[in-house]
């Protein structure tokens, strides 16, 4: 899957895997840093010792003497998986998403490399992305993302999860790596850019979960031939 042409405004889904597999955290604390980047590095002003002098600030909190913070990209949905991670992103200016990643993903191989004594990076090849052209490809997302890639590391998995909803949905609320949470609580996040409350009209919680429950069904019981060509592509990326 190549990165799909795109422009401001456009919503891109993008994907980011481990070389040849492997985790790209390995402790909370490379969770942790994953969660600051995201905030931190998503922003117009690049400073190559960021986690130095935000290292004694809270979680969310900016240096004062930095400038106003200007967001390079919206991001809407993402979750951390051990090997890998998912966001959705909106272009908010020309070259940002590409400018986001690169920032994302370079700093997490350096940080890798130094605290594990190991070389080169920690991904594999470029990042993945795909343009979200139609509103149920986008609806689809914040199941994919919020829900089947959380509920993967419920106790269980997946069929345990389909078994036990309620508890499952539960435990996806507090997994920490992910906005479901921001989204399903209504707590918000400093990283999640919702401006025109798109996904949080998705993530309604009096109609959202009985429906992730039924797209939940329909991946488990591996009916893809149900759905739009666009969404089996995503299904099986």
């Amino acid at each position: 899957m190549r990165v799909e042409p795109f422009s401001e405004g456009s919503f891109v889904h993008v994907i980011k895997r481990g070389a040849r597999g492997m985790d790209i955290v390995l402790d909370q604390e490379d969770k942790e840093l994953f969660v600051k980047s995201l905030f931190i590095l998503n922003d117009n002003y690049s400073n190559e010792n960021w986690r130095r002098e935000t290292v004694e600030l809270p979680l969310f909190t900016r240096p004062k003497h930095w400038p106003e913070r200007d967001r390079l990209t919206d991001i809407l949905l993402w979750t951390l998986m051990p090997n890998h991670f998912h966001i959705l992103l909106r272009e908010k200016k020309e070259g940002g998403v590409s400018k986001f990643m690169q920032r994302l993903c370079g700093s997490m191989s350096m940080n890798f490399n130094k605290k594990y004594n190991s070389k080169g990076s920690v991904f594999q090849g470029s990042y993945k992305g795909k343009v979200v052209d139609n509103d149920s490809y986008l609806r689809y997302l914040a199941f994919y993302i919020h829900i089947k890639n959380v509920l993967e590391l419920y106790p269980g998995g997946l069929k345990k999860a389909v078994a036990n909803f309620d508890d499952a949905w539960n435990w996806a609320i507090k997994y920490p790596f992910s906005g479901f949470s921001a989204y399903s609580i209504g707590a918000g996040s400093p990283i999640i850019s919702d401006v025109d409350g798109l996904m949080t009209n998705i993530h309604n919680k009096n109609v959202y979960k009985q429906e992730a429950y039924e797209m939940l069904l329909v991946y488990v019981n591996k009916q893809e031939d149900t759905l739009p060509d666009r969404l089996r592509e995503l299904i099986l990326e």
